[in-house]
């Protein structure tokens, strides 16, 4: 580490990460560029207008630089030493608004100040992650110890709650991101494992729900995900037991019995395989937990919770699916399992966009001359769907150019966060990374149908002075945490 003088420090401008920053201008430019082809309607004479939303978005980056400037001109210990009250104010902000009147597309998200609406969830990121990194850098902190992951889980659930309910639930899942933080700083590859089975049994279980397996009265769904519970128990006694013969020995017992019933229900009394591969659940989770009572070995108590755990969620996904979440929420999910068509609804963005993307062939259509945005198909055409737009006009090409320099700032933040010189430098930067992927590997999804739409912005693209201001502050402040990391402090 390269150290200096407190009468020789170096200037805040040649520490800054400027390849960081190029990246960033980069996509300032790209993305109002987009704006201008998403928005642009033939006849207009004058893009740069401040009546139309182009030239409305450059007020938007040039406002965005001058709070980039004015980040990095701060000391940079202002934000580890005020995070927690950056947070408080956040937090109350968040839930003031719950209770704002104005519903904007039904959601209670925005403050309306004037001519001037702010979204308090797009800046409750960056002080979420201050707060995260300030917890998670006192001495002794460690993710194994689960009250301080309790903690840190708290964190992000309060955010959470409060844009719940202004009824954005698409900006909540954004805070989810963090969990990815969470596991580079040690927390067990199991919970994170944990998450993504969640993911599987609900999508196998709602998909193939309604489809009966080989003739017989079971569920295709139902039988799926039950194997695949069984199935992840077994590997995570493997990772984790320390008797592997017996691992193997309960999953080829539980394997061939469920085989016996299948063969069973087919060829001598249809029945219900589901009850079968329940007790057989239900067997593998005694056996561990008599093993973890005859050993002493908590490990295998937490495999049996997560097997019970498992089957708890798949069963409650369909209340979740039809009770909880709201009738729109629904739809948009049985057109993306392709339960439901509904090209004229639900499925009516998606579809359009992709006619935009694919019409751009090669190399686009150039700008201004996108065909699908121009004549207005594509709803949100210029916020939430806006990459619709690059791949119209720019083509694959340009998409791919798009996607690389996501790629690159996401790559380079990560190597930034590893060569803090302190713990909170590193959290944090990881946040920001975090939140990064999940917006840009969101957004694209649901434009090309690969994802749900849940209506986040593409960071540095979507029209809007909130979205661009809080990225801009979530990587500005990291860029300004970043160029202090080697100073001398007296």
């Amino acid at each position: 580490m390269k150290h200096y003088s407190p009468d020789r420090q170096p200037s805040i401008f040649r520490s800054l990460d400027w390849l960081t920053i190029i990246i960033y201008l980069c996509l300032l430019t790209f993305g109002w560029i987009s704006v201008c082809g998403a928005s642009y309607t033939y006849g207009d004479t004058d893009i740069f207008s401040l009546s139309t939303r182009s030239g409305m978005q450059i007020v938007w980056i040039g406002t965005s630089i001058c709070l980039g400037f004015v980040i990095i001109m701060m000391d940079d210990r202002f934000y580890d030493t005020f995070a927690y009250v950056i947070y408080g104010i956040l937090l109350l902000l968040l839930f003031a608004t719950i209770f704002n009147p104005h519903s904007i597309k039904g959601s209670r998200s925005w403050l309306v100040l004037g001519p001037l609406r702010l979204q308090p969830a797009e800046f409750a990121k960056f002080a979420t992650a201050l707060a995260i990194a300030k917890f998670m850098s006192v001495y002794g902190f460690t993710m194994r110890n689960w009250k301080h992951f309790a903690g840190a889980c708290g964190i992000i659930f309060l955010p959470i709650l409060c844009i719940i309910g202004q009824s954005e639930t698409g900006s909540a899942l954004v805070y989810l991101s963090f969990f990815l933080m969470f596991y580079r700083e040690g927390m067990p590859g199991s919970i994170l494992f944990t998450g993504v089975a969640m993911i599987v049994y609900f999508v196998v279980g709602i998909k193939f729900e309604n489809v009966m397996l080989l003739n017989t009265p079971t569920s295709v769904g139902k039988f799926s995900v039950l194997l695949l519970v069984q199935i992840f128990t077994a590997g995570m006694m493997w990772a984790y037991a320390p008797n592997r013969k017996k691992t193997i020995r309960l999953l080829l017992i539980t394997l061939l019995l469920t085989a016996a019933s299948l063969a069973i229900s087919r060829y001598i009394t249809p029945f219900d395989i589901v009850w079968a591969q329940l007790l057989l659940s239900a067997m593998m989770i005694g056996t561990l937990i008599y093993n973890a009572l005859n050993s002493r070995f908590k490990g295998y108590l937490y495999i049996a919770l997560f097997a019970l755990g498992s089957i708890a969620f798949f069963y409650s996904a369909d209340y979740m699916l039809n009770q909880v979440m709201q009738p729109h929420q629904r739809v948009r999910i049985n057109v993306l399992l392709g339960l439901d068509e509904d090209l004229a609804g639900a499925g009516y963005n998606v579809h359009q966009s992709e006619i935009a993307i694919g019409s751009g062939g090669l190399q686009g259509k150039g700008f201004l001359n996108g065909t699908q945005t121009k004549l207005k198909f594509v709803p949100e055409q210029d916020t939430d769907f806006i990459f619709c737009t690059v791949g119209e006009e720019e083509g694959f090409l340009g998409s791919a150019t798009v996607l690389l320099l996501f790629l690159a700032l996401i790559l380079r933040l990560m190597y930034l966060a590893e060569r803090q010189s302190f713990k909170f430098g590193r959290v944090y930067g990881y946040c920001v990374a975090g939140i990064f992927l999940f917006h840009v590997f969101i957004n694209v999804g649901m434009v090309l149908g690969l994802t749900p739409v849940i209506g986040i912005p593409l960071p540095f693209f979507s029209y809007g002075g909130s979205s661009l201001w809080g990225f801009t502050l979530l990587l500005f402040i990291f860029l300004r945490i970043d160029a202090g990391r080697n100073l001398i402090r007296q």
